[in-house]
């Protein structure tokens, strides 16, 4: 009796065994299946900004970038081996520097073609100076994709996970995003935890007589929004117009923020200007200078740029 139970719990150990394979190659076939869907995912269609189903035929190889922030998302999706061509305003990560140059806002079309590039980038915002060149690319036999132009938070994570997407990278390109996300989380938990009191800004992208700066409907204004600061030309236009040095005088702002530093002493120039000697900020010696590639690229550092300008109206939170 003994050694039939035996004989029968060795049976249904051998039945349990062998299920447990079968569970174990089931879940490893799932595995590879899975896998191999992923490797095989091209030839992919995804549409661009102009609205054209833009067939890619295999994982881009031979990347030609023709935007800062579009070459920032490509070096932080770790695809920056794959980057053989940028534009002289490309200037971070450093090693993009040390890519081939292919022009500026006007690029240089027989410089990319000579280059052999399958896959070319583009924001948007460059159509009007290169859609000419583009067809030429295009009837080149090289794939050309146009990026929406972001103009928000929401904006520039859905461009991130767009050429993620594009380029076989979405794992990573969601990580970027919940990154940015996390931080500009923090950057409003330190603001709130230092129980500031509102503050006025004025933020300006030039010099006078054309003093520029950032009204509604701009990232700028979305960042003041964020960590609870009054921009006080909000109201005067809509994404970034020319303001009357008056209506800055008027507004009276707190905090001067300086998005540019082509302008020699310009921090000087600034306190010097008519009216100005009025301005608390000017009063108090609260006009600060901060990176304009850093807090203007809507790329992977937007979030660390929404810190340097909340360290600028708020440098109590950060200490």
């Amino acid at each position: 009796m003994k050694k039939w139970m035996s004989w029968g719990s060795a049976l249904a150990v051998s039945a349990i065994l062998l299920s447990g394979c079968g569970t174990a190659d089931q879940t490893n076939d799932k595995e590879k299946t899975t896998q191999s869907a992923q490797q095989n995912a091209y030839p992919l269609t995804v549409k661009d900004a102009t609205g054209k189903e833009i067939s890619i035929k295999q994982e881009p190889s031979k990347i030609i970038t023709l935007s800062p922030s579009i070459t920032e998302s490509l070096f932080a999706l770790d695809l920056g081996d794959k980057v053989t061509g940028v534009t002289t305003n490309d200037d971070y990560p450093k090693e993009a520097t040390k890519k081939t140059m292919v022009g500026d806002m006007n690029p240089n079309i027989e410089k990319i073609i000579s280059l052999e590039p399958d896959f070319v980038l583009i924001d948007a915002s460059s159509l009007g100076t290169a859609e000419a060149g583009l067809e030429q690319l295009r009837d080149a036999g090289i794939t050309v994709f146009v990026v929406p132009t972001a103009n928000s938070f929401d904006e520039t994570y859905a461009n991130i996970e767009l050429i993620g997407k594009v380029t076989n990278k979405e794992a990573e390109a969601k990580k970027i995003v919940a990154d940015m996300q996390k931080k500009v989380a923090d950057v409003q938990q330190k603001i709130k935890d230092a129980n500031v009191k509102e503050r006025s800004v004025f933020v300006e992208t030039s010099d006078a007589p054309d003093i520029y700066t950032a009204g509604n409907n701009s990232y700028m204004q979305e960042m003041f929004d964020l960590i609870g600061a009054n921009n006080i030309a909000k109201d005067g236009g809509e994404n970034w117009y020319k303001i009357d040095p008056e209506a800055i005088v008027k507004g009276n702002p707190d905090v001067i923020i300086v998005k540019y530093d082509y302008v020699p002493n310009i921090m000087k120039k600034i306190k010097k200007r008519d009216g100005f000697d009025t301005i608390t900020a000017v009063k108090e010696d609260q006009i600060v200078q901060v990176d304009d590639n850093l807090t203007s690229r809507t790329g992977p550092r937007l979030a660390d740029g929404l810190e340097e300008i909340a360290k600028a109206v708020y440098p109590e939170a950060f200490k």
